[in-house]
């Protein structure tokens, strides 16, 4: 995955552009406030993320061989690290997803420093639920 989809460039740039930790939380709040909403009959345990101290719902589907998912956290900030996440993963194929760096692509962001462990463990926790998908899909 060499080239970023448009999406994840214009999220990157407006990281870039953060002078400060304060500046990308707001950031991510607004990211998070603006993920695709799912129903609550999307919100059942089969696509509940195992390893996310918040609950995490993820739902991926496929559009030709590429990949779209969608999700949500009862957890503001893990509202905003799913949706950047999405950003960068959404309309890649199986193999790109094998690929992905998160910690990488959250380095990029500015975000690497403030993630506790535990959220790093919950982040990789969704990649990982996502590459499941993609093998069996």
């Amino acid at each position: 995955m060499s080239e970023l989809p448009a999406a994840a460039s214009e999220t990157l740039e407006r990281f870039q552009q953060a002078t400060g930790w304060e500046q990308r939380a707001r950031l991510l709040m607004q990211q998070g406030d603006r993920l695709e909403p799912l129903d609550d009959t999307e919100r059942t345990d089969s696509n509940l993320v195992a390893g996310c101290d918040s609950k995490l719902w993820l739902i991926g589907e496929t559009r030709g061989d590429h990949w779209h998912f969608r999700g949500t956290s009862e957890a503001r900030l893990l509202r905003g690290l799913l949706a950047v996440l999405l950003v960068r993963v959404n309309g890649s194929r199986a193999d790109e997803l094998q690929r992905l760096d998160v910690a990488d692509w959250f380095g990029q962001l500015g975000l690497a420093r403030q993630l506790s462990p535990s959220r790093a463990n919950g982040m990789n926790a969704v990649l990982l639920r996502m590459r499941e998908l993609a093998s069996a899909g």
